[in-house]
């Protein structure tokens, strides 16, 4: 009964731990990209992406265009850090790549929801992504003595 006892002792604390980390602040994550090892930066920087796409989602439906766009600028500059730290390291290209199309994918379904006017910056992000995605499929499926 005791060792019971220990062990959802040790889940509860593991599980407390996770959520903490989960609710890292997005200045807190930045701060953490930038001092983190090259093959930790692709999971850090995709973070920071997805958060920054889905609060410009939010803030596209409020009607706060220009911050919007401040968003959109974060997830074009952390998604091409993360391809370059993917690359760089040669570690989590594939999970970089699969997170950077569905963020592609996001913004693509998000331009089809602004007006004429808020459109050109989604569709020069998706641009951008769509780069990132073609040099990170490029590292992994290139020619060998390209890497």
């Amino acid at each position: 009964m005791r060792s019971w006892g220990v062990i959802l002792a040790v889940l509860l604390a593991t599980a407390l731990t996770a959520w903490a980390r989960k609710e890292e602040t997005l200045e807190a994550l930045k701060s953490r990209a930038e001092s983190a090892k090259v093959a930790d930066r692709p999971g850090i920087c995709t973070e920071i992406a997805e958060r920054q796409l889905d609060a410009a989602h939010t803030l596209y439906t409020d009607g706060k265009a220009d911050q919007a766009r401040a968003a959109i600028d974060d997830v074009v500059l952390y998604s091409e850090r993360a391809g370059d730290a993917a690359a760089t390291s040669g570690k989590k290209l594939k999970h970089t790549e699969i997170v950077v199309r569905k963020m592609a994918h996001k913004l693509r379904d998000l331009k089809r929801t602004l007006s004429f006017e808020d459109q050109p910056p989604v569709q020069n992000a998706i641009d951008r992504l769509e780069h990132v995605r073609t040099d990170l499929l490029s590292k992994m499926f290139g020619v060998k003595g390209e890497k």
